[in-house]
């Protein structure tokens, strides 16, 4: 990897959360010297029940109430970290889910901290994503800058899917799941029915 690619700024993230959730992909998302590319990405909003904010501001998702381009990371089932990036207005309770990317630098850290060797399953589910980056609840409310997390521009533009999310039980039917059409490095495969 020859250098960093220069940072997306706040307008980036200042938009609704399906449209930073597709344009995220293919983006560079680098911490503690490691990281890859985003090959999927999940959108979540305050009008959308599958959304923490959905019932409005609690303690668990005050940072998804943020300013744009906040980190918003929270604990699932007592034992992985999620790390989200808030979009829109701050106040508006929408942020996108980082599920998977293709792990490009820091390899080597990344393996000792997973405890595997196969570089397709170090990031591919955003459990073993924040494990591998050794992303913590600690980033949690800060800007991306505080936090020490840099999201780089796209150096090319990757074929995107829209697909329904996984893992939830409310609108299951949005399309609001992003992936790289192409891409190995994927929590889970694209359905069938859309990948033809």
């Amino acid at each position: 990897m020859s250098g960093r690619a220069r940072a997306v700024g706040r307008a980036f993230f200042d938009r609704p959360p399906e449209v930073v959730a597709e344009d995220i992909i293919g983006c560079e998302i680098s911490y503690g010297g490691c990281g890859g590319i985003v090959v999927e990405a999940e959108a979540y909003g305050q009008r959308d029940p599958a959304s923490h904010s959905f019932r409005g501001e609690t303690p668990r998702c005050r940072s998804m109430f943020g300013p744009p381009g906040t980190v918003y990371v929270y604990m699932t089932y007592g034992i992985h970290w999620c790390l989200n990036l808030v979009t829109e207005a701050e106040g508006t309770g929408a942020a996108v889910l980082i599920r998977a990317i293709e792990p490009s630098h820091g390899l080597d850290a990344m393996r000792e901290r997973r405890g595997v060797a196969d570089d397709r399953l170090l990031c591919a589910g955003p459990g073993r994503l924040t494990q591998a980056l050794g992303i913590t609840g600690d980033l949690d409310g800060l800007p991306l800058g505080d936090a020490g997390l840099h999201v780089g521009r796209r150096r090319a533009t990757p074929e995107v899917a829209r697909v329904p999310r996984i893992g939830i039980s409310q609108a299951t039917d949005l399309p609001w799941r992003m992936v790289a059409r192409e891409s190995r490095f994927l929590s889970r495969p694209i359905p069938r029915s859309i990948a033809a």
